[in-house]
């Protein structure tokens, strides 16, 4: 008898989700926690762990297909049975309690526990697909097939012969048969929007991952071969740009962009966010020389390394246990306001998937050591995207260290439903008065953006001028950590 793995819930908000690889196949044996598919929801790429063990008789969708929070991901028979057919009596799983909540089986025990709503199973651990696991962009390449001179396997075109193991590449270019890995989604986007596959490149990462820099040096090289030449345009992006070309009668250079997952879901809540909390916004420049020192002070002292995200983020963890209201939210529905006793400090991230907001959840009890790896760690992951959900989720303030950008201010958006936002400009040399005479320091500009339903500005300006006085003298919160 065949038992159903429910596609549990991904978080808050996140409904759906497309099969990017399987990491098993029908006739597979897997363990408890053993992850079988890879999923990319709107937010992050995961690898989903199986709730128990047994045999995978079927998978629930094709690679590329959207599968919804409920519906059936897996069907697995007990592990030494057979497991070509399921029984007519087992081919109803079990049904899920409410629409994207998967409910628990009696295979989830205490020996199983991922964090899946429903299963209650425990972290795992990444893993690497199995090399006849189907995939979005094709089966893995065998890592000695297909690279050197002669080689059979994977569909190896001439251009990627011999650059396995040399450090030069040639000039990319695209073959049909070619299915290279693409993680990135702005990097399918790239391509897509130039009409052609990514896939259909070789890839200069690892196992001929296509990276960001493999699309722009295509791009480069047909923009160069299109100047003043004859050479034909390779066919898909030939006829691609003929099809965008007939496709409308809309002035000349007007072009459409269709938003992907992340994009649709980027847009939703930016607009019901201005469509929901009534926002306001406060500001003052900051002279941050001393918080600079120090730095270098603690870095020679402890031989370690201190951001001055990871300094900032203290202070306003501090500066929130203070002030309370800024670390809340608002119910509508209620007319009440929700002070949130645990601090969840999302950290805005500019990533190759768009602008992301990873969590760092109990932030109120973590050393400046412990908030900094913390940081550290969520920016680490930002880089491909691949958050557990938990880490998108729950976030009750956020920073945004914006200067990284290269700019001074921002009217930020805040993340509902939060109830304020706090940016960080860049640091510049200004002249400023100090103790009446002009000097030279370091300047940075702080932002607060604050639901005006939760606190006044006399409230949120307390905490901008506590977060300041921070940074402008930092032993003076010493006596808070």
């Amino acid at each position: 008898m065949g038992r159903d793995f429910i596609l549990p819930d991904l978080g808050e908000g996140l409904t759906e989700a497309e099969v990017v690889a399987w990491l098993v196949a029908p006739g597979d044996e897997v363990a408890i926690d053993q992850p079988v598919v890879e999923l990319e929801s709107a937010k992050s790429v995961v690898q989903l762990p199986s709730p128990f063990a047994g045999v995978v008789e079927t998978l629930g969708g094709e690679v590329g297909e959207v599968l919804l929070a409920g519906q059936v991901l897996m069907t697995l028979a007990p592990a030494g049975t057979a497991s070509a057919q399921r029984a007519p009596d087992a081919a109803a799983g079990p049904e899920p309690a409410e629409p994207g909540v998967a409910v628990p089986t009696e295979a989830a025990t205490e020996e199983s526990g991922a964090v899946l709503i429903g299963y209650g199973t425990r972290a795992t651990s990444a893993t690497e697909r199995a090399a006849s696991a189907p995939a979005r962009f094709g089966r893995r390449r065998s890592a000695g097939g297909g690279g050197g001179a002669g080689g059979t396997g994977g569909g190896t075109s001439p251009s990627a012969a011999g650059t396995a193991t040399g450090p030069a590449r040639g000039p990319a270019r695209l073959d049909a048969s070619r299915r290279s890995p693409v993680v990135s989604p702005i990097v399918r986007r790239i391509a897509r929007q130039h009409g052609f596959d990514a896939s259909q490149l070789d890839g200069s990462g690892p196992d001929h991952l296509v990276m960001r820099r493999d699309v722009e040096a295509f791009l480069h090289e047909l923009e160069a071969e299109t100047v003043g030449a004859e050479t034909p345009v390779a066919p898909d992006v030939a006829a691609s740009a003929a099809h965008a070309t007939s496709a409308s009668d809309a002035a000349a250079g007007d072009r459409r962009v269709p938003l992907d997952r992340i994009g649709r879901t980027a847009a939703a809540h930016f607009s019901r966010s201005r469509r929901e909390i009534p926002e306001a916004t406060v500001w003052m420049d900051v002279d941050a020389t001393e918080l600079l020192a120090a730095r270098r002070q603690l870095q020679e002292a402890t031989g370690e390394r201190f951001g001055v995200t990871a300094l900032v983020a203290r202070f306003v963890v501090a500066g929130l246990a203070r002030h309370p209201l800024l670390n809340s939210s608002f119910d509508a529905e209620r007319e009440e306001i929700v002070l949130h006793g645990a601090v969840s400090l999302g950290i805005a991230a500019q990533t190759p998937r768009g602008l992301l907001v990873p969590v760092v959840h109990g932030a109120e009890r973590m050393s400046l050591r412990a908030l900094r790896d913390a940081i550290g760690g969520r920016s680490e992951a930002a880089a491909t995207g691949a958050f557990p959900p938990s880490a998108l989720t729950g976030g009750t303030f956020t920073l945004n260290n914006y200067g990284t950008l290269g700019v001074d201010g921002s009217a930020a958006i805040i993340n509902h439903p939060e109830a304020a936002m706090l940016g960080l400009g860049r640091l510049l040399e200004r002249p400023w008065v100090v103790d009446g005479t002009l000097a030279v320091r370091t300047v940075t500009e702080l932002t607060l953006s604050f639901d005006h339903r939760v606190c006044d500005g006399a409230e949120a300006a307390a905490f901008l001028t506590f977060v300041a006085r921070c940074i402008e003298r930092p032993v003076s919160v010493l006596a808070d950590l």
